[in-house]
């Protein structure tokens, strides 16, 4: 296919835009983001990856918003203006998801593991099934538009909105079914009716509960060592962690990099106002005992 080559230019430094959490190494984690990746870098489109990359990472795209059957974004270039990308997928008809939910009803372990929130890795074969697809396979699943002078496409904005969705597929499976044309929220209803979260939830040893209302709703002594041994967590903001990224970031400094930092010196602040207070307590009780 005839390229132009257009000539390298350096684009303006956005403020305030989406920096992507990956800085280093491959985009996307989870086996369908690294799925969606692997359908544009089949494109061949040669140094606009890398450039794409290096827009992600710099926080050039400075929106992005996500609808059924369409990705719209606006990405800082070397005008003024920043350039308008979209990215089109084929959104499945009423009757595709009609067949698609049809076939999900019968694979039982499909539909609960979807319901607790987990893509099945194996997802592809449901849709294969019903003679569908989930990811594009093929430039012409995709439809990309971008206002840049550049004559190719996709062009190096398109790329970086692009290797952004991937990281927001590795946060969110389910905008793939957005994208797809269902919200989470009408596919969790249509399987419901077929599947529990149950079912692939761990066994959970069920604790016995007082009938008395209030025995129920008491408090009940309180022991000495309610708080426990006053440590620093080994692990700084685990819970953001286990969160996981927050959606399209746009701070300076990486998401769970900043809740590391903050988490350490709210635990150290923490414990240091704990240790003051339990020697204060002490020194009380010293005091009293003169």
């Amino acid at each position: 296919m005839w390229e132009y080559n257009w000539p390298k230019s350096r684009p303006i430094e956005a403020k305030g835009g989406i920096k992507a959490q990956t800085q280093r190494g491959n985009f996307g984690k989870s086996w369908w983001a690294k799925r969606w990746i692997a359908v544009l870098e089949s494109f061949n489109i040669g140094a606009r990856l890398a450039r794409g990359r290096t827009y992600a990472r710099n926080g050039q795209v400075l929106s992005a918003e996500i609808e059924a059957g369409k990705v719209s974004s606006g990405v800082q270039g070397s005008q003024p203006r920043p350039y308008r990308v979209t990215i089109e997928v084929s959104k499945l008809t009423p009757k595709e998801w009609d067949k698609l939910i049809e076939v999900l009803s019968g694979q039982a372990v499909f539909a609960a593991k979807l319901l607790a929130g987990e893509m099945p890795e194996d997802i592809e074969t449901v849709f294969a099934k019903a003679k569908l697809s989930l990811f594009p396979t093929k430039l012409n699943d995709l439809k990309t538009q971008c206002s840049c002078p550049d004559a190719s496409n996709p062009c190096k904005h398109i790329a970086a909105v692009y290797y952004l969705l991937g990281e927001e597929f590795d946060r969110d499976p389910f905008l793939l079914f957005r994208l797809r044309g269902m919200e989470r929220e009408e596919l969790f209803d249509r399987l419901g009716a077929t599947a529990t979260v149950a079912e692939v939830e761990p066994e959970v040893i069920a604790e016995k509960l007082s009938l008395d209302p209030k025995a129920f709703w008491s408090i009940g002594k309180v022991p000495d060592d309610l708080v426990g041994e006053l440590v620093q967590p080994s692990i700084p903001a685990a819970v953001a962690k286990r969160l996981g990224h927050f959606p399209f970031w746009r701070g300076s400094e990486l998401f769970l990099t900043a809740m590391e930092s903050a988490y350490r010196d709210a635990s150290t602040r923490g414990l240091a106002t704990a240790t003051r207070g339990e020697m204060q307590s002490t020194h009380l009780e010293a005091s009293e005992g003169k």
